[in-house]
């Protein structure tokens, strides 16, 4: 079976400015990959790539073992893609968002119907898209992109700017889309998001892919920057290397009955991006 996409090589420049410089893929059918990097890495820029909505310099893309270069109509069933810059018209309501939509597709209102339920917007079917809430926008960009039940979903930062209970609601559609069998390519800057929906990672910076596996797998490399947490009994807190050098100092704190609690901190995503970049992905 051929993989859902594939990058080789990828390169796009804008005014003499490599913001792709040599990316390469290689995402499995049926997985959430989740591509991670600050805003202005070039996370969108790839999605556009790999759409077929922009050519990239140089390198080859595919999707789906189609050139994205040559994508056709029938082609472009096969992936669903929601962006912050897809608009949405405000005065129309929900139902007739998707509708405009759905026309270019030949797919019908029991269609429509179905994917606002599947998003848990059937209540708001009728609702002006102005009126509704961030969350429910987002879910309203995520029905446009389930509309003709595509292989392969495209979600640039989809919880982006979202409070934590509207964050989990549209974690638990792209689950339940996963389970579905589709394959979801994820953009986020937030370490959390990834490491709670992604199989596999790629951390993206300044262009270039500086680190990929499992987010476990990817921590775990970096293992050395394992941490000693110890809470003492006067409430101050001390953090020494998980190392033997630390085991004399541990042991006298221990010894003096000085220790309440004692665990171990793993390094995770942001810590591992702030090594190899000296930057924050959230920045």
């Amino acid at each position: 079976m051929s993989k859902a996409i594939t990058g080789i090589n990828i390169v796009k420049e804008y005014g003499g400015r490599k913001v792709l410089d040599g990316i390469d893929l290689d995402i499995d059918r049926r997985e959430i990959f989740g591509l991670l990097g600050p805003s202005g890495a070039g996370k969108t820029t790839l999605i556009k790539i790999l759409t077929g909505q922009i050519v990239q310099d140089g390198g080859t893309a595919f999707i789906n073992g189609k050139n994205t270069s040559r994508l056709m109509g029938e082609d472009r069933r096969r992936f669903g893609i929601a962006m912050d810059d897809f608009g949405i018209y405000e005065r129309l309501s929900c139902f007739d968002n998707l509708k405009l939509f759905a026309r270019l597709y030949g797919i019908g209102n029991a269609e429509i119907t179905s994917v606002l339920k599947k998003v848990g917007l059937s209540d708001a079917a009728k609702t002006p898209a102005g009126k509704l809430s961030k969350g429910m926008t987002g879910r309203l960009k995520l029905a446009r992109a389930f509309m003709t039940d595509p292989d392969v979903l495209f979600l640039d930062e989809p919880t982006n700017g979202l409070d934590p209970v509207s964050a989990n609601e549209i974690h638990k559609i792209i689950l339940a889309e996963k389970e579905r069998g589709k394959t979801i390519f994820l953009t986020t800057h937030t370490m959390t998001e990834a490491e709670k929906l992604c199989g596999s990672i790629a951390l993206l910076n300044e262009g270039k892919i500086v680190e990929r596996g499992s987010p476990k797998d990817i921590c775990r490399r970096y293992d050395h920057q394992r941490m000693l947490k110890i809470h003492l009994a006067d409430g101050s807190d001390i953090e020494l290397p998980y190392n033997t050098d630390s085991a004399a100092r541990l042991s006298e704190f221990i010894g003096k009955g000085l220790a309440e609690t004692i665990h171990t901190s793993e390094p995770d995503l942001e810590t591992v991006f702030m090594e190899l970049t000296g930057k924050e992905l959230s920045a």
